[in-house]
């Protein structure tokens, strides 16, 4: 993964894992995407961004998942299981 693109600035975005430096959040990609933008239709809208951008992105977010343990509810345990 090319850790350079993903960088955390203490007084920057409060902390956030940004592009490159930028005011540019991995949770505003994420979000831009998950509303039905593509990632032509963003970098036409923040033209800084570059298709690497992307790649740092997704596999900025699989890594943080994958490093995360999740719990269940109580109640989800239970619904899982009956199925």
């Amino acid at each position: 993964m090319d850790d350079a693109r993903i960088t955390v600035e203490a007084g920057k975005r409060s902390g956030q894992p940004c592009i490159r430096g930028m005011r540019i959040t991995v949770w505003d990609v994420l979000g831009w995407l998950a509303a039905g933008k593509t990632e032509d239709q963003i970098i036409d809208d923040y033209p800084e961004l570059e298709k690497d951008d992307f790649r740092a992105v997704y596999e900025y977010a699989a890594r943080l998942g994958r490093d995360r343990r999740f719990e269940l509810p109580t109640s989800s345990r239970a619904k899982s299981k009956a199925c």
